[in-house]
């Protein structure tokens, strides 16, 4: 991971933005009218989806994928002007929040500038002709980083969005991408802007050995950490999701999160979701609400940074297309999930959530999570019964009357006997 890299992104909480099914418009104005609102949550940083126009060739749907980028130097009209970009960027900033926008290096659309102006950048296939190596991918051409040309023009034009403003970069599928690209990039970077933020789309273990038999770049997160401070969840969710379908144990899932204390550096951050714009939406994997609330929490509480996907604090089921409009259902806002959700964020703004000593593990023969920070002479533990498990279990503390942070209730763990709710709970100890 990059050394300089700071614990404190573990206090942080992303707000992801698609802007075209985002408001009622799938305009910048929408989501700047939202803005408040959107901080109110406890976000820190709000990460739009590509903001770029849109290839028009092999184009997939209607309205086209967002990551078919034409010109990575403009911005998509559906969306509005470059003065409404500066605009929305500037009511991010005075709202104390920061800006990250994503970067698709991994190809551009078939029709793309680069492709009119510099066909020399990219990949052929063995016939000669342009294409890409993940077969599902047809409305894109990957780029070749063999050609240092290219990198010179991709550097510059994140320097061009650094010096507008942006202060952070999502990096998609960025492991397929090589790492010294993003080790000069991070360099150049660092000397306008210090305290950037690089965030990668690391990649599941199957997506790595596939690339990998084949030939191509495919990089671990070890590798990527060397370039990024935060990288995604991707080597553990299929056992996340795998627990929810009935794959693997809950304990096997567990298992995997706690070895990333220790294959990772000292200074890792790791970013924790639920749902995103690739995955299902957390409302359908987990239909249940008393489990989604659980869930919650226990991604909140989790180490590292936490990610909402716009919508899904209205507990959207449907995760929006991202190749038509599609707009998020925002009719499910209750209050109660929200004030859960704001009392989660500030309990993540805590120095003890990105400086504590951090464990996590799966009670003997219940599927109840238990995860534990301790610090100086302060503990957080945080038990979240994911199954709805009916008993009791013991913890080490002394018993009394606790405060559960999750609800801002008094819950009695009399001689540190719990006995299991149907509710997240997390004790300051």
């Amino acid at each position: 991971m990059a050394l300089e890299t700071s614990k404190k992104l573990r206090n942080a909480i992303i707000y992801s933005v698609y802007v075209r099914n985002y408001g009622k418009n799938g305009k910048f104005t929408d989501v700047e009218e939202d803005l408040e609102r959107i901080k109110d949550l406890g976000t820190d940083i709000v990460w739009f989806m590509p903001i770029h126009p849109i290839g028009e060739v092999n184009r997939k749907g209607v309205l086209g994928s967002p990551y078919a980028i034409k010109d990575f130097r403009a911005i998509n009209p559906e969306y509005g002007t470059l003065e409404d970009f500066k605009r929305l960027m500037e009511k991010i900033h005075q709202l104390g929040m920061k800006v990250m926008i994503d970067v698709v290096y991994n190809h551009t659309s078939p029709d793309s500038w680069l492709v009119e102006n510099h066909p020399e950048y990219f990949y052929l296939k063995a016939d000669g002709k342009r294409g890409n190596k993940v077969g599902d991918w047809s409305d894109i051409v990957d780029l070749d980083y063999k050609n240092k040309d290219l990198w010179t023009y991709l550097i510059d034009t994140l320097k061009y969005w650094v010096e507008m403003g942006v202060d952070g970069f999502r990096c998609d599928v960025a492991p397929l991408v090589p790492i010294e690209f993003w080790m000069k990039a991070r360099e150049e970077i660092n000397k306008i802007k210090p305290d950037f933020i690089w965030l990668a789309e690391s990649v599941e273990h199957n997506f790595i050995s596939a690339l990998r038999k084949e030939g191509f770049v495919a990089h671990s997160d070890c590798e990527v950490y060397n370039a990024f401070d935060i990288c995604y969840d991707y080597d553990v969710h299929n056992y996340f999701k795998g627990y929810l379908e009935g794959k693997n144990t809950l304990k096997e899932y567990i298992d995997r999160v706690s070895l990333q204390e220790t294959i990772y550096p000292d200074n890792y951050v790791k970013l924790r979701f639920l749902e995103n714009h690739d995955q299902p939406r957390a409302k359908e994997l987990i239909p249940d609400d008393e489990k989604l609330n659980i869930w919650t929490a226990y991604m909140f509480f989790q180490k590292g940074t936490a990610l909402i996907f716009n919508g899904q604090e209205a507990r959207d089921g449907n995760l929006p297309d991202l190749f038509n409009d599609d707009k998020v259902n925002w009719d499910g806002m209750e209050e109660n999930f929200l004030a859960m959700i704001k009392r989660l964020s500030a309990l993540k703004k805590e120095t003890i959530m990105a400086e504590g000593n951090y464990s996590i593990g799966v009670v003997d023969k219940k599927d109840v999570i238990v995860i534990t920070y301790e610090m100086d002479d302060e503990k957080l533990i945080g038990i979240f019964n994911v199954k709805l498990e009916d008993g009791s279990i013991n913890l080490p503390i002394d018993g009394g009357e606790y405060e559960n942070l999750v609800t801002g209730k008094k819950i009695n763990i009399p001689e540190g006997v719990l006995e299991l709710p149907y509710v997240p709970v997390i004790i300051r100890v």
